[in-house]
């Protein structure tokens, strides 16, 4: 008995310096620092790389993020998507630093707007922001009321994005009323940004231990010794982002129509509709996030349709010159962009519609002539085919088709006659000896 006790004390005390040692070595090695997140944004802004930095700051609050760096290095974009990252930045509860950088990177127009809405903003030397001015859908300046309303909307969230960050307001709202843009230097003397980093390695320096206001409270900012996770975008987001661009929407729909269109005219083809449809669904992809104006886009269905009668029906050119100002104004007005930072280039398109314009008009030429070679073979054809007397005097109906006739005089309709020669349009016709049904095939 004694031997028992003895065998369980032992194993007590060997269980206790175990779980004793586990306990030291647990209390000296602290758990692994949550990662600085970094999200680079150097696209344009547009639906798709909006949902990607909204989904990225979530899931950075989820993981526990002491802090997410936005770099920015964009032209601007949609004013729609522009908002929905200021609010995801807004409503963040951890600290989002904006970093316009490397060297040579830009914030313009929409980009200027998100510089505004970090909790801290930094450049990189040789970087600019800025010129925050909207544009109309051809790129010119927009004009009259709805220029002053376009300005006094972004000038006032450019206003109130500054003063909710401590920073000049008077300076923010002249980057978007006479398109102002400021280097790292003027920026950081006029208050717009905060600080200037050459790099990344040195922004994160800088704002270890500084204090940021979030929705959530005021935190403090800690980087030293932590590791950093570079969240990258899904191919759906690579994929949207570039469908997202009007041009690239456009240059879609320009070539989904013609091959429509050449399927129409030459019908069996098969290839030309398969990839025309193909292209189409991604224009019309592509459009359903983009600010299209139904006008334009009824402009451009509609020269179509008249370029596609043109192969039908004889208008000597006119149904193709409706169409091609049709074409040219529903392109001019398919991106309502009013307000907007993007445009339809102006370089993409005009060639792009003479290009369609010279196609439709071409094959519009070659169907006709190829029409009128088959009506000129066809009526030398007609000698010996079979027809039947028309109810109408002096006319009869050979395959189909209603020609004037000598011979068919005093036989009674649906007589059966056969075509012996052709007399400029007049059809000289003879009755079937045998008297049968004639054959109009």
């Amino acid at each position: 008995m004694p031997r028992h006790w003895l065998t369980i004390g032992l194993l007590a005390l060997t269980l206790l310096a175990a779980t004793s040692g586990r306990a030291d070595r647990a209390a000296e090695d602290p758990p692994t620092a949550a990662p600085v997140w970094i999200i680079a944004l150097d696209d344009t802004v547009n639906p798709a790389t909006a949902e990607f930095v909204r989904r990225s700051l979530e899931q950075a609050a989820a993981h526990g993020a002491p802090l997410v760096v936005l770099i920015v290095d964009t032209p601007g974009g949609l004013v729609e998507s522009m908002r929905a990252m200021v609010r995801a930045i807004l409503a963040s509860p951890t600290p989002v630093a904006v970093w316009v950088g490397p060297s040579g990177a830009r914030a313009t127009s929409a980009g200027a707007f998100l510089v505004l809405a970090g909790h801290v903003a930094a450049m990189a030397p040789a970087s600019h922001l800025g010129a925050a001015a909207p544009v109309a859908g051809g790129g010119q300046e927009i004009e009259g009321v709805m220029a002053k309303k376009a300005a006094s909307d972004l000038s006032a969230l450019a206003a109130s994005l500054a003063k909710d960050r401590g920073r000049d307001a008077k300076a923010a709202q002249l980057m978007v009323t006479e398109a102002k843009s400021y280097d790292a230097a003027q920026a950081q003397e006029l208050g717009l940004i905060d600080l200037r980093a050459d790099d990344l390695a040195e922004l994160l320096q800088k704002l270890d231990g500084r204090k940021a206001r979030t929705a959530t409270g005021e935190k403090t900012i800690q980087t030293a010794g932590r590791p950093q996770r570079h969240e990258q975008p899904t191919w759906l987001d690579k994929v949207l982002s570039f469908l997202a661009n009007p041009n690239m929407a456009y240059l879609l729909l320009m070539i989904g129509l013609a091959g429509v269109y050449l399927e129409f005219s030459h019908p069996g083809a098969v290839l030309p509709g398969v990839v025309g449809a193909l292209c189409l669904l991604f224009a019309f992809f592509a459009m359903s996030v983009l600010p299209v104006s139904s006008l334009g886009l009824a402009l451009i269905a509609l020269a179509v349709v008249l370029f596609i009668v043109e192969i039908k029906v004889t208008s000597f050119g006119l149904l193709s010159l409706a169409g091609a100002l049709c074409l040219v104004f529903g392109s001019l007005m398919l991106f309502d962009f009013e307000g907007d930072f993007v445009e339809l280039s102006l370089g993409v398109m005009t060639p792009v519609v003479a290009a369609v314009i010279a196609f439709f008009a071409g094959v519009a030429y070659l169907a006709g002539r190829a029409q009128m070679a088959t009506s000129a073979t066809g009526a030398e054809g007609l000698i010996g085919a079979r027809g039947r007397v028309s109810r109408r005097a002096g006319w009869v109906v050979v395959r189909g088709e209603l020609w004037r006739a000598r011979g068919a005089e005093g036989l009674a309709a649906d007589a059966a006659v056969v075509v012996r020669r052709l007399d400029g349009l007049e059809l000289v016709v003879e009755p079937l000896a045998d008297e049968t049904r004639a054959d109009e095939t």
